[in-house]
């Protein structure tokens, strides 16, 4: 059955890339309503925006949603990976900004934001996308796929392989099944990263201006200059995987299948959900029976299943 939250989820900050400080409220919301935003600041005018695929704008750097009306939030991919990990389907998201907090740079504080208020299971089943037909989109530098898995009460499951020049990171791969949990034990803690080298030219165009050594992974060659260090060897393209989810749940519902992403990014993904709701006959929308819902990367989880490395 679909879930919502029992009462509302506050979380406050800073945001990434506008350095503003901002309040959001992931807020019950009813049976079929899918997950929406809200900006509370916009005083004329519709504020609310669907979390979904057609509404996003094109950026390297993260995910962003707008309205019909130019009515835009962004970095929503950590709360979105967040949601889609803990088995929330139905939220009224609430800010007070153009930009969600970045919090620690991960999903892990919006898990934990979740899990305490706890969910509450509505009185409707659960329908996802399963992938019916081979989806490849590229890049010179990248490409991103969905394929059918072998059975769809599979789930999802996730293959991201990265390669930076910065020893630090160098070249990491990783697989998983994303039943069970997986996203919240093994990768919601996973923060941003960038090269130093590329600070400074953020900046001067406008981006990371709330970006800091708590909220980022900053790697010079082979130095992780963020103290403590990582929180996994392959923190990197643990995140990567993070951000793929979050990507992936602006679908619109969970999605069987398999993921994936060879140097992709927020855009890559955003191009093959596209790319697939393009093509007739490449997927089809199902009613979940226990077995596939049991699969689901929300499916029981709990909340001593976070990871503790990352507790304020």
């Amino acid at each position: 059955m679909q879930n919502t939250l029992r009462s509302s989820a506050i979380f406050e900050g800073t945001g990434l890339h506008s350095g503003a400080a901002v309040r959001m409220i992931i807020r019950p919301a009813p049976a079929n309503h899918g997950v929406w935003f809200r900006r509370t600041d916009v005083e004329v005018g519709n504020g609310l925006i669907p979390a979904r695929w057609d509404v996003v704008e094109t950026s390297p750097l993260c995910t962003e949603i707008v309205n019909g009306e130019g009515v835009a939030v962004s970095t929503i991919e950590h709360v979105m990976a967040a949601l889609a990990g803990c088995g929330v389907h139905n939220a009224l998201i609430e800010i007070d900004g153009p930009e969600a907090p970045i919090l620690d740079g991960s999903s892990v504080p919006f898990v934990r934001g979740i899990l305490s208020v706890g969910l509450r299971r509505q009185n409707a089943r659960i329908r996802a996308i399963e992938v019916l037909d081979t989806i490849e989109v590229q890049t010179p530098s990248g490409w991103a796929r969905l394929s059918p898995s072998a059975e769809p009460s599979n789930g999802l499951e996730m293959s991201f392989e990265i390669e930076f020049a910065d020893a630090a990171i160098g070249r990491q791969e990783k697989r998983l099944s994303l039943a069970n949990g997986t996203f919240v034990r093994e990768l919601s803690d996973s923060r941003t990263f960038c090269r130093a080298s590329d600070v400074d030219a953020m900046r001067a165009a406008g981006k990371a201006l709330g970006g800091t050594f708590e909220n980022a992974v900053v790697v010079d060659g082979d130095k992780v200059l963020s103290p403590g260090g990582l929180r996994h060897a392959d923190e990197a393209v643990r995140h990567k995987m993070l951000d793929a989810l979050g990507d992936l749940a602006l679908a619109g519902a969970p999605i069987l299948g398999l993921y994936e992403g060879h140097k992709a990014g927020h855009a890559m993904t955003n191009a093959l959900l596209r790319a697939m709701f393009a093509k007739p006959g490449a997927w089809r929308l199902v009613t979940c029976d226990p077995m596939t819902a049991a699969s689901l990367p929300g499916a029981g989880v709990e909340s001593d299943e976070i990871p503790q490395v990352a507790v304020a």
